[in-house]
């Protein structure tokens, strides 16, 4: 059987959508008539459509939730005995998880009863406590959104079989949820959080009887946000390649909403999907996983499988991320992704990292060189050194990022933490031949030092040695500093690798898990193996190791090193 189109899949999952609102155990539920949203001027008759959710659930969430825990954003609380509204929060992630009701497609994968009266009985709470709130994190646009979502997504497990005293209190509060929402989506802070608030009010707006006169002005503020959010070439204007998942999770059952619904997507959004997921692919390594780059985390493997399923093949690859500022090489089984972009603009840098050239790399399946990435809320200490160069593969000159933080209290206050400025120009070539070559270089350290950092990566045609340089000198050419500066190149390694020394002093052999070896040698500076830290993992940072190159700058130097496969069997 032939492999079917993305438009294909798409309506295929949309008619599976359609169905779903229409099993006879909830036909005569969704079939009654609601009640009037608060500021519409016509009630609203039924639910017409129910949308796909595609994240995955975990239905050991409801395990835990027998034994009083409600576990949310990596943070796990002990409720003993209260509800989970009643507990305080450990941070603000969980708080904003908890009001987002993501976690009901958890209850609703159980399959049982005692699941479904529990995850209505709290969707009642919430509405006796919160329903009418305008302030505090249950009345954030961008909650608002994410709940709205889940209560429509599983509208189902929600109301199917519930009594009509149940049915009405539920429903009139997705009243007044998208009431609330139709007012404050602007207020959400310019980026992924309105453009989720709008995407939500375009969920409603389809599932809802009686809103169709309101699609005309959610679709034109909907392609409004998808034109300036998402680049020429599929990435998000954060950078963020983890948004592309986040973004498409929510975008692709939107797109089965309007095949459903029998009208077509708006002006730009189809075009806008068919480059995001090959962007996507640009991005991914050989290990199937997203690149650690300006706020890639603890990436779950899931998430990205199932909106990899909706590339099919048929969308040409990128053969370069400009717009997005990503440089991929892939030669045999080596794959490499740089960064070779500026920060985002400053309002949607609170998450971009300071990792201006530095580079991932894989062999196969196996990482070689990863980012450090960032942490997950529940060890939100670690976030600043997260976003330094240190953590990433990538120069850095006098102990100090190339990248800069900068205080502004606004944004901070919206956002959790401080923008990012700088490197300001960054320039870059990407050459195809015997073996690819990426030449590169960031004015990042230029303000405090008058230094441009250069880095060359030059990968053979078989994959199998990478020959780097990394160059500090003057703008204009040669400069002498009045004081010699000490630089550090890392090339931080998988948690998972092993790292000793070579037989040389300027040598370290690699050993991966899958019992590849690596040599690494370099010329113009001294070369340590050094303890560091990986950040993106589900259970908290954890310890690796990485080669070090060390040396001092007067203001024009150069270091060269190689990094080449051992044959099998090799033990020198």
């Amino acid at each position: 059987m032939a492999e079917l189109t993305l438009k294909e899949r798409l309506r295929k999952a949309a008619l599976a959508v359609d169905e779903s609102g229409k099993r006879p155990g909830f036909a005569s539920v969704i079939g009654t008539p609601l009640k009037r949203w608060v500021t519409a001027r016509r009630p609203v008759e039924h639910l017409l459509i129910v949308p796909q959710d595609l994240r995955t659930a975990d239905p050991s969430f409801w395990t835990e939730l027998e034994h009083g825990q409600f576990g949310l954003a990596g943070s796990l609380v002990l409720l003993k005995g209260r509800s989970p509204f009643e507990a305080d929060a450990p941070n603000a992630a969980w708080a904003r998880e908890l009001h987002g009701f993501g976690w009901l497609r958890n209850l609703d994968a159980v399959g049982s009863e005692e699941a479904r009266l529990a995850g209505r009985r709290l969707a009642l709470e919430w509405t006796l406590r919160f329903g009418h709130s305008r302030t505090g994190v249950a009345a954030d646009p961008a909650v608002s959104a994410r709940r709205l979502i889940s209560w429509l997504s599983h509208a189902n497990f929600l109301l199917e079989d519930a009594d009509p005293e149940t049915y009405g209190a539920i429903t009139r509060s997705l009243g007044r949820q998208l009431a609330h929402l139709s007012s404050t989506w602007r207020e959400a802070p310019a980026g992924y959080e309105r453009l989720l608030a709008v995407m939500a009010l375009a969920f409603a707006a389809l599932s809802l009887a009686g809103h169709d006169k309101k699609l005309r002005d959610v679709e034109a503020n909907l392609v409004a946000e998808l034109s300036w959010q998402v680049l020429a070439d599929g990435g998000h204007i954060t950078r963020n390649p983890a948004l592309l998942v986040e973004l498409l999770l929510d975008l692709l059952p939107l797109c089965q909403c309007f095949t459903a619904r029998d009208r077509k997507l708006p002006l730009g959004a189809s075009e806008t999907l068919e480059h995001m997921l090959p962007m996507l692919r640009y991005l991914r390594l050989g290990d199937g996983m997203l690149a650690r780059f300006n706020g890639v985390g603890c990436s779950e493997a899931a998430a990205l499988a199932t909106v990899a399923a909706y590339d099919d093949g048929s969308l040409a690859p990128l053969s370069e991320a400009r717009a997005s500022g990503y440089a991929r090489m892939e030669c045999g089984a080596t794959t490499i992704v740089a960064d070779v972009g500026r920060p985002p603009p400053l309002a949607l840098s609170c998450s971009a990292q300071a990792g201006c050239l530095s580079f991932e790399m894989s062999d196969g399946r196996e990482l070689l060189f990863v980012n450090g990435g960032l942490p997950g809320a529940a060890a939100g200490d670690w976030f600043p050194a997260a976003r330094a160069s240190a953590s990433h593969n990538a120069l850095v000159l006098a102990e100090t990022s190339s990248s800069r933080l900068i205080t502004h209290r606004k944004i901070e206050a919206l956002t959790g933490a401080p923008p990012m400025r700088y490197p300001e120009r960054v320039e870059w070539h990407l050459e195809a031949g015997d073996g690819v070559v990426l030449e590169a270089s960031h004015d990042g350290y230029y303000r405090r030092h008058e230094l441009i950092h250069s880095r060359r990566l030059e990968l053979s045609a078989d994959g199998l040695r990478l020959q780097g340089r990394d160059r500090l000198d003057g703008l204009n050419g040669k400069i002498r500093l009045r004081v010699d500066l000490p630089f550090a190149i890392h090339f931080h390694l998988t948690p998972s690798a092993r790292c000793g020394r070579g037989d040389a002093f300027d040598e370290a052999v690699i050993t991966l898990p899958g019992g590849q070896r690596w040599r690494f040698s370099v010329e113009g500076a001294a070369l340590s193996i050094e303890e560091s830290v990986y950040f993106a993992e589900n259970a908290g940072p954890r310890p690796r190791q990485q080669i070090v190159l060390r040396g001092v700058t007067f203001g024009e130097t150069e270091v060269n090193w190689v990094a080449e496969r051992l044959p099998e069997g090799n033990l020198e």
